[in-house]
């Protein structure tokens, strides 16, 4: 830091109202160190770089308010003059306090009281604006190390020849000045709605930050007149600009639009202040005093030393028991302490253990259905290829069942030949009848041609009855085959249930099938054969039968027809054959069809798969863009401004998360998103109430979250919800919603009322207490809801929410009661309302009194502000004078440290008449 190193250095903190200011420089980080202001971080490093008994650091912490100095430190000490050395140049305040630090909890309590005596308004633009520069004035008086081989012990005294001056060593300071400057923030009066007294301070902030601006410009165009006397703070900042000193400009912006012109003004200022060249100087200084100081101790501790010593040793004694004492009892606190913390971590980490359980058996179930998912996918697609299989196969079968009915048919056409041969044979027979006696001659030829005819029909009726045993066998392979189709058929309805088992029993059928066709068409061949045979030797016979005698003729009549009876049944069996082939056919064509509609099913089935994993993909990603963009911390709601504003005003990250939550609502849809409100994953809902949380926090987006029912959905998950994150952000989108006024009724009519009041009771949470308590602070606000308020228990939570002792939540409470103690005063002085306050009744008036006195500077405010508006009902007034709300209010009209709430207190005095016969009584 080269405030140490005797340079003068300068953090001035420049921007719009409301943007940041006093958060970056001054805020105090009691409860978390990462929010402490570089006020209390830079003495922090200076007092830990500094040695309390070599070095000295000073503080004064002044305002300049209405081009009037004062000092924070003293406030009775106004109108402080500026002096300016003559010869330096350098700018000064000596009638300011000077106060010499000791310790950290020395400069925060100073840095507190400074804060406290500060003047600050609730704007509309900022709750609680600062009306006036804030200065604090760091001065750092460091010795410089000493050279090796020089001893600051008193030498004999020598004279350098050269300089004249003496032997000894004097020692080297270096004098530093560090300045930390809040300005007051640059507003416009109709944005900030300042009317009376504020309107005067306004005037004169922009006053003084206009000289600013026009001295930042003349340097940065190195103009040769710089206007620094146009103002006090332009005198006090001389060395900051263009001077000796090192500075920092932090130049805070809003991501709102609407101050789009006071964003680029303040910009352009720290461009032109970028300009600015400073030429640093190192200031030391002999230090005279210190030698003379340092030799005089020396002194007094030789000559001192022997008495102390007895002493010392005695002290030292009875301090070391004092301390052993104290180590002892402090030793037994830290045990119980520790104990306690032990048993709470214990219990902490059991229901974590418990929690993480739940969260991994749910992660399992959900990844056994994913699996059965996939199995049930892959088992459709392996179906899938079996019924492709089996498709082709019958395509096979029915190839071959074709071949077969065109073999049958050309054995019938083979048999209609037949007929007409038997029918030939019969008509030979006639003419060999008429050529009986013609053939006479030759009936010893024929005599050996019937022995050779009857040998031939012999055979001929053994073939006919080998060709009638093979029908009957074929006829029995056909039942056979009629068997196996039947059982094919009753396969083919259980084709999804066991493919496995269809496609080895289709094998095995088509298999028998094909050797059942295969024989049967070479029994045909054979059957065709025999009747070639056959027609042969009716050919012999048609040459030889002219020689035949009548018995003859007789007999060949005789197995003619037996022959003719057997070719008819033959021909049946034929018949029955291509029946059975057709019937199989159509069963064949059934199993297709059937078959078809399976297929149709599965794809069907696997079309509804694919858009129910590509809506689960959507939900999925859906909520992996929710978690990224959603603040994984929530925290409160200040009066008619909400606290997720306040965030984003903090920096450019929170801009771009607000711009990301708005792209996310967009892209998902409001609807979708309030409806993940009510999923039943914890997870999903936490992130789902985040988003409308910080979507409820802009006012535009205000009146489509309670179309969309947004609202009701808040309020259920009040009334189910047992999550303390859920119902913190809950409460803080409630709060959000509840600065419209439309919105309050909108609440009180849903029974809202109820739900935060019950919420208090059954939470002691801060934030969540801090969250309910901002919105019922809201609803306060609202005179036609004070009936509700007080019926459904909102006051008495907000009494009990403040005896937690948190200074947020009673900075909310405080809000509350004084928006309803106003709403209250506001219809007293219109003549809308008469009797003693609700408030009263609450015992709320002791609350007040007993933290009028309380370190935050909100809270005390506020409190002060319910005092007076209570105060103004003359029929508070007996209650006043007996529980000491009087002498109260006396003291805040002299004693407060705005202006507007003594004139206020001072008012309501003077216009009871009650009080002043208790002020006279006094």
């Amino acid at each position: 830091m080269s405030v140490l190193d005797g340079y003068n250095g300068t953090v001035m903190a420049y921007g719009q109202t409301g943007t940041g200011k006093t958060y970056t420089l001054g805020r105090m980080g009691k409860d978390d160190d990462s929010k402490r202001g570089i006020m209390v971080r830079a003495l922090e490093d200076i007092t830990a770089n500094t040695s309390p008994t070599s070095d000295c650091v000073e503080i004064s912490y002044l305002q300049l308010y209405m081009e009037s100095i004062q000092d924070l430190l003293a406030p009775e000490k106004t109108n402080i003059p500026i002096v300016e050395d003559g010869r330096t140049g350098e700018v000064s305040v000596p009638g300011a306090t000077v106060v010499k630090i000791n310790s950290m909890d020395q400069f925060v309590q100073l840095l507190h009281m400074g804060e406290a005596n500060r003047h600050a308004a609730n704007t509309k633009l900022n709750t609680e604006s600062s009306r006036s520069h804030a200065i604090l004035m760091v001065f750092i008086r460091r010795s410089v190390p000493e050279q090796e081989g020089l001893d600051i012990s008193l030498r004999e005294t020598e004279i350098d020849k050269k300089t004249g001056r003496p032997g000894y060593h004097v020692p080297t300071i270096r004098k530093s000045k560090l300045l930390i400057v809040d300005l007051a923030g640059s507003e416009r009066l109709d944005k900030s709605g300042s009317e009376g007294h504020l309107r005067e301070e306004a005037k004169f902030i922009n006053l003084s930050l206009t000289s600013l601006g026009k001295c930042i410009n003349a340097l940065a165009e190195n103009s040769p007149h710089i206007p620094t006397r146009d103002s006090k703070l332009t005198r006090l900042l001389r060395d900051s600009f263009g001077g000796s000193a090192r500075t920092s400009l932090i130049v805070t912006i809003g991501p709102s639009s609407r101050h789009h012109a006071e964003t680029s003004s303040t910009i352009m200022f720290g461009q032109r202040a970028m300009k600015i060249v400073n030429a640093v100087k190192l200031k030391e200084e002999f230090d005279y005093e210190s030698l003379c100081r340092k030799l005089e101790i020396q002194v007094d501790h030789l000559t001192e030393e022997v008495d102390k010593q007895q002493k010392l040793r005695e002290n030292c004694r009875s301090e070391m028991e004092i301390k052993l004492r104290e180590y002892q009892n402090s030793f037994a606190e830290a045990e119980k302490s520790l104990v306690s913390r032990s048993e709470f971590l214990e219990q902490e980490n059991a229901s974590l253990e418990s929690r993480m359980k739940d969260f991994v058996k749910e992660l399992k179930s959900l990844k056994d259905h994913n699996d059965l998912m996939h199995d049930e996918i892959a088992r459709l697609e392996k179906s899938m290829k079996n019924n492709k299989l089996l498709e082709k196969e019958n395509s096979q079968l029915a190839q071959k069942l074709k071949d077969v009915l065109d073999d049958l048919s050309q054995q019938k056409n083979y048999n209609d030949v037949m007929r007409d041969e038997v029918a030939s044979l019969e008509m030979s027979l006639k003419l060999s009848k008429q050529q009986q006696l013609e053939n006479s001659t030759y009936q010893k030829v024929l005599a050996d041609t019937t022995q050779m005819y009857e040998k031939k029909i012999a055979d001929l009726m053994k073939q006919s009855e080998n060709s009638h045993a093979r029908a009957e066998s074929a006829e029995g392979h056909l039942e056979e085959l009629k068997k196996k189709l039947t059982d094919n058929q009753i396969l083919m309805q259980h084709v999804q249930m066991e493919n496995s088992r269809y496609q080895k029993t289709l094998a095995e059928t088509t298999q028998m099938y094909e050797g059942k066709i295969a024989s049967l068409t070479r029994e045909i061949n054979e059957e065709h054969a025999r009747y070639i045979d056959a027609e042969e030797q009716l050919n012999i016979l048609r040459k030889l039968s002219s020689g035949q005698q009548n018995s003859v003729q007789i007999l060949e009549q005789k197995e003619i027809r037996e022959l003719k009876s057997r070719l008819q049944e033959m021909h049946q069996v034929h018949e029955a054959t291509v029946n059975e082939l057709q019937s199989l056919k159509k069963e064949h064509n059934d199993l297709e069809a059937e078959k078809g509609r399976l297929n149709d099913e599965i794809h069907t089935l696997r079309q509804a798969l694919k858009v129910e994993e590509m809506r689960r993909k959507a939900a999925e990603n859906d909520l992996v863009n929710i978690k990224k963009v959603v603040p994984e911390s929530e925290d409160g709601f200040e009066e008619k401004r909400s606290y997720t504003k306040e965030k984003l005003n903090r920096g450019p990250s929170s801009f771009g998360q607000r711009s990301s939550i708005a792209k996310i609502c967009e892209e998902v849809g409001l609807q979708k998103i309030l409806s993940l409100l009510t999923c039943e994953e914890l997870d999903v809902q936490i992130h789902a109430v985040k988003v409308v949380a910080n979507l409820a926090a802009e006012d535009s987006n205000q009146e489509r979250i309670v179309h969309e029912g947004g609202l009701e959905a808040l309020l259920m998950l009040l009334q189910s919800s047992e999550n303390t994150t859920i119902l913190r952000v809950a409460s803080g989108a409630i709060a959000n919603l509840a600065m419209n006024e439309l919105n309050q009724g909108l609440i009180a009519s849903k029974a809202g009322v109820r739900l935060l009041a019950n919420t208090a009771t059954k939470r002691d949470d801060p934030q969540t207490l801090r969250m309910v308590a901002g919105a019922i602070a809201n609803l306060c606000g609202n005179e036609s809801l004070h009936v509700i308020l007080r019926e459904d228990g909102a006051i008495k939570a907000l009494v009990k929410m403040a005896r937690y002792g948190n200074i947020d939540v009673i900075a909310q409470v405080a809000r509350g009661m004084a928006n309803f103690a106003k709403c209250e005063s506001r219809g007293i002085l219109q003549g809308n309302r008469r009797g003693r306050s609700p408030l009263m009744e609450d015992n709320a008036l002791a609350w007040l009194i007993a933290n009028s006195n309380t370190t935050s500077s909100s809270a005390r405010r506020h409190i002060e502000l319910a005092l007076c508006h209570l105060a103004q009902n003359e029929y508070n007034a007996k209650d006043f004078v007996s529980s000491g709300g009087l002498k109260e209010l006396i003291r805040i009209s002299v004693e407060s440290s705005r202006e507007d709430i003594r004139n206020l207190a001072s008012k309501t005095l003077k216009l009871s008449l009650a009080f002043q016969a208790a002020v006279d009584a006094l």
